[in-house]
């Protein structure tokens, strides 16, 4: 199939880049086969508006997007977070283009209202819409013209590439790092743990209380001496939403601890992730795994095996293809259990 992957390929960044979803996706398709080519929105509008003014060149992205696909002829379009990109441009690809489908991929949290109306908006014009929160609070997006799906943060093995679980040698013992104070109240959380835990372990928050955050290398050498992290979302209030952290954490052997509230533990397998209910819980469980490191070890260990054999950039890809063109499932998808093939919940 031919595919066409529209998003933020983060150009300008020059290396200095967030670990992307969308990567993962181009990787994955390439690893099934898919003759895919990429389309970076914002980098484009930027590259071709006056003087660099990304804004100036929203109608110029959108007319070289037309051109792209007039050349490429896709099958398969998958729409991420490219907002440059206006639905009238979607609507005429679809007209020029009858026999091409369009996904639109959704990777933010449900707690943003702007982010809701991002996807009902999307919704309007595609052939199917996946979300990376669980399909059981997806019902708000069924019923205006896509169907429906809950997708995974996979990951992917060229990227996450060590396995710490292996390592009795690491200096950080906890690792939490964040960029965004919106709609939420998670550092309140992380200061209390800091000040309770003290000098007993070395917990680094790249990104808080005084820490400058870390990108590219940088966060990778971050990862590569971590023990355990945390999982902190914005906000822990919808079922099996998770930022992509949990799967940097766990692809790279990183023992981590996420809210009871997500149920994660419907999906992932017993004694591979921390589950804590309330602060007071979460401390005891660090001092209990920073104690006992073979059980740290063990643990990180399930996580990573599950995540590379049933959560990777190979099997997320293909599903993504086959539920927008409606192909029967060729994998038993751990996150689909309660999906039907036209995104239905069973």
């Amino acid at each position: 199939m031919r595919v066409l992957n529209i998003a933020y390929q983060q150009l300008r960044r020059y290396g200095k880049t967030r670990v992307s979803w969308a990567q993962k996706l181009t990787f994955g398709l390439i690893k099934n086969d898919h003759y895919t080519q990429v389309f970076s929105d914002r980098d484009v509008a930027a590259f071709e508006a006056p003087f660099g003014i990304r804004d100036l060149g929203v109608s110029k992205a959108n007319r070289r997007l037309l051109e792209t696909v007039e050349a490429f002829e896709p099958d398969l379009i998958i729409a991420g977070h490219c907002d440059m990109i206006s639905n009238a441009t979607l609507k005429t690809i679809k007209q020029q283009q009858p026999n091409c489908l369009i996904a639109h991929c959704n990777n933010d949290p449900l707690f943003v209202p702007s982010n809701v109306e991002r996807i009902k908006h999307r919704a309007e014009v595609v052939d199917a819409v996946f979300v990376s929160t669980g399909r059981r609070e997806l019902s708000i997006f069924e019923g205006i013209n896509a169907r429906v799906y809950h997708m995974p943060n996979p990951v992917e093995p060229s990227i996450e590439n060590l396995n710490n679980a292996e390592r009795t040698d690491l200096p950080i013992d906890l690792l939490f790092c964040s960029n965004s104070n919106n709609f939420t109240k998670r550092l309140q959380m992380v200061k209390n743990l800091k000040d309770a835990l003290g000098d007993s372990l070395n917990f680094k928050t790249y990104g808080s209380f005084g820490e400058a955050p870390v990108w590219g290398r940088d966060y990778d050498r971050a990862l590569a001496q971590t023990k355990m992290g945390l999982n902190f979302n914005r906000q822990d209030t919808h079922y099996w939403y998770s930022s992509a952290r949990m799967a940097q954490l766990a692809g790279n052997g990183i023992l981590q601890f996420t809210s009871d509230k997500l149920h994660f533990d419907e999906l992932l397998p017993a004694e591979s992730v921390v589950y804590f209910s309330d602060e007071q819980d979460l401390l005891e469980k660090i001092r209990e795994f920073h104690g006992d490191d073979a059980k740290r070890r063990a643990w990180a260990a399930k996580a990573r095996e599950f995540f590379h054999t049933e959560m990777n950039s190979k099997l997320y890809a293909q599903y993504i293809v086959e539920a927008t063109s409606l192909q029967p499932f060729s994998h038993d998808y751990a996150w689909a259990h309660d999906i039907n093939l036209d995104g239905t919940l069973k």
